[in-house]
């Protein structure tokens, strides 16, 4: 199946099938990562956003 893909390949087909691998290259290692996260990274930053204590004061931004 591939290999007929590969065969007919001509001009702007290259840019088609390169995108397709670096898509699909990128899906597979953040599919990885996350598979391989620790459950206890996760739980800290899902966290974070309701922590108290370390809120931005307004004249933080200046």
């Amino acid at each position: 199946m591939f290999k007929q893909f590969t065969e007919n390949v001509s001009g702007h087909q290259v840019y088609l099938l390169s995108s397709l691998g670096i898509f699909l290259a990128f899906f597979i290692l953040v599919t990885v990562l996350l598979i391989r996260m620790r459950k206890a990274h996760i739980e800290h930053m899902s966290d974070l956003p309701l922590q108290d204590g370390d809120e931005i004061q307004p004249s933080n931004f200046s």
